[in-house]
């Protein structure tokens, strides 16, 4: 639980932005789940749009609170009467051009995980996860205890489990206010003790209280009986709704037609799901507010740096070393070393300074512990003591390394492994891969021996001359490369470590792989500079092209295209900015397999994710897919970052107008998807049908968006990683809560097949390793088949407290060798029992900010008209214009 019983009030200064700010939302359903419920209640809000509508209020008020080094501090008058935009807040406070695509990618997390708890089979009927069925004193303890969860897990430094229980909780408190009648009695604040477990719940209907009258017609405005006790709605049939109490109500709930019939909820405008839709903008006010208080709660409990890193509110990458510590590896090492030291002198203090770092050493037998932490100092203490210790033969177990440096870096991160061996854990590829595609992490190999190489290190036997093949497949997967280079080249191809984590995009080539006597294309526009060209192996010559056809070889130093370094097989080409805009050329002549890669610095990226429509209850939306399912109708939404951070803030905005898929990994076109913009141009959020063609069969392929920028130039960016259409849908689902020490938990496991009959083998992974049984080991599937199945957890007693596990669940298929293995990941929190008064005090101000008689929000304040856009002329005819 979060440790205070402090009233509103103390909230401080971080609620001071309500008391300027005029938080306004146009008629919605602010209760569906995320962006894909506008298709049923058209012009609405959402989960995800008060989420993130919360996470940018708050994020500006430490803006204002906080100014950024060496740069004017914000001005409110500056986001007065705009639409608060995260691009805009990064601009404003980092400076022109700060990419917000981290940022962007946790509100994402948030968001998700909020709608998943419409979707998911362990939430989505449980009453006290939704406040429904009279059971507000259960589901206030739950929410309170996600918060607290989120507090431990962010402690831990796990943001992506703390951004899952943030989300589950954000969706409860959202809901009190739609399923509730807390409005309907009247009430203009968000309830003063929703948030603070110390402070009892009063005037709560008892069992025996009748609460609704019938309702016949699908708009139910007086069926409330007249009475000043809180009461909720009845959701379907379990619990049953007892005589007298009031329904949910709506197209999905089986209790409705149950005397009293009708309902309550306020989900949406549409009287079709929703009895209290005319009430809807109220709880939709309240329940952005609440969300407010709830970020704000977190930013007082976490401290700014905390809550920063909770959200990711940073342009700046973050720093992953995975190292081989055998005894031939001193120069890998030291490369390491001067990398690391290099990136934390330069950029301390600064907006680029990294937010985490990672390091997880290796050997043989051996690997980890895994080191993490947010101090640049502690991190280069224990990078520097780290030796060549002598010893170890090849392989090694770089990929066991590999994993628990992936369970333990941030999302959309750069990972860097460094060794002169090959993998002894070859079969942890599969697993490792769709790892980093679940984290969205691009992980390089330095590799400082020739696969050709035969001198080198004792080795037990023969090693065959494909033994890098897992470290290929890992990178491909990833977005990544493998760079095969030597000792007295390592400190200078160590380089890109600082290059990378610069947060570059990789541009797309087309053809992507070296074809003999073909040239390599790739289009520059005006928001690229700090291009650079990486071309290695064997290569005889190379030349590279712009559009004026000037051309550049492969001659060290300066060139008239840019400045040419080489380090033994390894060409880095820094080209000269400004680059001129248009179709550019590479050819290479190489013996062998060469490799190019050309990356650029842009502040116009995208994020993308998968889901599956919903449409059958309890709310229609898109429930989140990590990976498209073969035979699965599947969504891809686009979400472009940098659209406000064009050269001049008065250019038309960039118009984005298909996807390209292409196979992977010879580049193949698979199709061409046309994009449809959802909700206001400015938030740059874009959706698509996959076609079936690709969702036929399981397989890995790329994407690639194509659109214009105001003037009509050509954009063309790819996604940093590969997808993959999986051959089966894997569903794991934890309990709600947290573990305990010394208990057991249910974990359940859904597994179906839409494509095809699949005869599988499960297996189960947990990390650390916990006992965990199932009734599941193998499943036969027809097409169109799902089966369910329990493993149970087994958390010992001497589990570490405020720690998280891992459990991975892999699917193979026993017929179809070539068929890549289906992984499902789930992690969980165990928590200890911790008296409250332990935990801190806030550390901001408890001078009283927002109280019952706080003064009314006026229209001339406007900062947020709306996060969906078109409601915004309705809401003023409406004159609906206070929070009080």
């Amino acid at each position: 639980m979060l440790p205070t019983d402090e009233p509103l009030s103390h909230l401080g200064p971080s609620l001071l932005l309500l008391l300027q700010l005029q938080l306004l939302l146009p008629p919605a359903s602010a209760f569906f789940p995320n962006i894909w419920s506008l298709l049923a209640a058209p012009g609405s809000v959402t989960h995800q749009d008060l989420t993130e509508e919360a996470a940018l209020n708050v994020t500006l008020q430490l803006f204002l609170e906080q100014p950024p080094p060496g740069r004017p501090p914000l001005r409110l008058e500056d986001f007065l009467g705009r639409t608060l935009l995260a691009d805009n807040l990064f601009a404003a406070y980092f400076g022109p051009g700060s990419p917000s695509r981290r940022f962007r990618a946790a509100l994402g997390e948030v968001s998700r995980a909020n709608a998943a708890q419409d979707f998911l089979p362990t939430s989505r009927n449980d009453p006290d996860l939704h406040f429904d069925a009279e059971r507000l004193g259960q589901g206030r303890t739950r929410l309170v205890g996600a918060l607290g969860e989120t507090v431990v897990a962010a402690r831990a430094l796990d943001h992506t489990l703390a951004r899952q229980r943030l989300g589950a909780a954000l969706h409860a408190l959202q809901d009190f206010y739609s399923h509730s009648n807390w409005v309907e009695l009247g009430k203009q604040q968000p309830h003063p003790h929703l948030l603070w477990p110390r402070q009892g719940l009063r005037n709560l209907a008892q069992v025996g209280d009748p609460t609704c009258s019938d309702c016949e017609e699908l708009s139910c405005p007086g069926n409330l009986l007249g009475f000043t006790l809180l009461t909720s709605g009845y959701f379907g049939t379990h619990p049953s709704k007892p005589p007298g109490k009031c329904s949910h109500g709506g197209h999905f709930d089986q209790s409705s037609s149950q005397p009293p019939r009708g309902g309550i909820n306020k989900d949406s405008t549409s009287p079709g799901f929703s009895p209290h839709h005319m009430l809807h903008l109220q709880a939709a006010k309240l329940a952005l507010l609440a969300s407010i208080q709830a970020f704000s709660l977190l930013r007082s409990r976490l401290g700014d740096r905390g809550f920063s890193r909770l959200l990711d509110i940073t342009p700046a990458s973050s720093l992953s070393f995975v190292l081989d510590t055998t005894g031939s590896m001193g120069e890998e090492i030291n490369a390491a070393k001067i990398q690391a030291r290099h990136i934390v002198e330069q950029r301390r203090g600064g907006p680029m300074e990294p937010t985490h770092y990672v390091l997880v050493p290796f050997h043989d037998p051996g690997f980890g512990p895994v080191f993490t932490t947010s101090d640049p100092d502690s991190f280069w203490q224990q990078l520097n003591e780290i030796h060549a210790l002598g010893g170890g033969d090849e392989p090694e177990m770089c990929l066991s390394a590999l994993e628990l440096a992936l369970l333990h870096t941030p999302p959309l991160s750069d990972i860097f492994v460094f060794t002169d061996a090959s993998p002894k854990d070859a079969f942890l590829t599969n697993r490792v891969e769709s790892l980093t595609q679940e984290r969205r992490c691009r992980v390089t190999f330095l590799v400082t021996e020739d696969p050709s190489r035969v001198q080198g290190r004792p080795r037990r036997e023969v090693l065959s001359p494909l033994r890098f093949e897992p470290y290929e497949a890992v990178a491909l997967a990833s977005g990544g490369e493998v760079i095969f280079t030597k000792d007295q080249y390592i400190r200078d191809v160590a380089a890109i470590v600082a290059d990378s984590i610069a947060d570059l995009v990789t541009l797309p080539l087309e053809p992507p792989v070296v074809v003999p006597e073909r040239p390599l294309v790739f289009s520059v526009d005006g928001l690229l500079q700090r291009v650079t060209v990486r071309i290695h192996g064997e290569v005889s010559s190379f030349w590279i092209r712009n559009p004026s056809g000037v051309s550049q070889g492969q001659e060290e130093g300066e060139g008239p295209l840019g400045h040419t370094r080489r380090f033994g097989q390894f060409w880095m080409v820094s080209m000269n900015d400004p680059l001129q805009t248009g179709t550019w050329e590479i050819q290479v002549t190489a013996k062998g397999t060469s490799r190019v890669r050309v990356q650029a610095q842009t502040s116009l990226d995208f994020l993308f994710h998968f889901g599956i429509p919903r449409e059958d209850g309890p709310h229609p939306g898109l429930y989140p897919l990590t990976q498209p399912v073969a035979g699965l109708q599947t969504q891809l939404l686009v979400e472009v970052t940098g659209l406000g951070s064009r050269g001049n803030p008065g250019d038309p905005l960039p118009h984005f107008s298909h996807v390209v898929l292409r196979g992977v990994p010879h580049g193949a076109e698979l199709g061409r998807v046309p994009l449809e913009p959802m909700g206001p141009r400015e938030r740059g959020l874009l959706t698509a049908s996959l076609p079936p063609t690709l969702l036929s069969t399981a397989g890995p392929f790329s994407l690639e968006l194509i659109g214009q920028d105001g003037v009509g130039q050509g954009l063309h960016r790819a996604a940093p990683q590969p997808c993959a259409v999986v051959p089966v849908l894997l569903e794991l689902s934890g309990p709600p809560g947290f573990l305990a020490p010394g208990t057991k938990a249910l974990l359940s496991l859904r597994i179906a097949s839409f494509s095809g009959p699949q005869d599988l083998d499960l297996r189960t992974y947990v990390n650390p390793s916990f006992a965990l049984t199932s009734n599941l080991s193998r499943v036969r599937l027809e097409q169109n088949e799902s089966a369910w199945g329990c493993l149970w957890l087994k958390v010992p007693d001497t589990a570490a407290s405020d720690s998280v596990v891992m459990v991975t669940v892999t699917a193979t298929d026993r017929e179809a060798s070539t068929v890549p293995p289906t992984h499902a990941f789930l992690r969980l929190l165990v928590l200890g029992p911790a008296p409250q008064d332990q935990l801190p005090a806030p550390v901001h101000s408890t001078d009283p900010v927002l109280t019952t008689t706080s003064p009314a929000f006026h229209l001339s304040t406007l900062v947020t008209p709306g996060r969906a856009g078109g409601g915004l002329r309705d809401f003023k005819e409406r004159s609906l214009m206070h929070i009080i």
